[in-house]
């Protein structure tokens, strides 16, 4: 099963995002937001075991969202973003892998 690794659970409602996958949250209410390496030294953790299909739900503070999503794209060359519209959650694909076919980058 694909998982939702939701940066900062503030108390929105994040029901909608379950359709997605598994929520993981890997932070809750107010952090702060200048502790950089600390924040990456737990997203690590938590995105170690991620797959290149699961998802980052942006919530929260820049900073962890940021620190967040490059953990992600790092690991996979890629990146699933879930971000909400107002009326639910959709997704967002960014590919930063290039591929080499014969010799030739794709």
């Amino acid at each position: 099963m694909k998982k939702v690794f939701v940066v900062n659970d503030s108390g929105h409602d994040l029901s909608d995002a379950t359709r997605f996958g598994e929520l993981v949250v890997m932070t809750v209410g107010d952090v702060p937001k200048y502790h950089c390496t600390k924040w990456l030294r737990e997203f690590m953790g938590y995105l170690e075991g991620s797959s290149p299909e699961d998802y980052i739900l942006q919530s929260g503070p820049s900073t962890v969202n940021s620190i967040a999503c490059c953990v992600f794209v790092h690991l996979h060359g890629r990146l699933n973003l879930l971000l909400y519209t107002g009326e639910q959650y959709v997704e967002q694909t960014l590919v930063f892998k290039r591929e080499e076919v014969n010799g030739v980058r794709v």
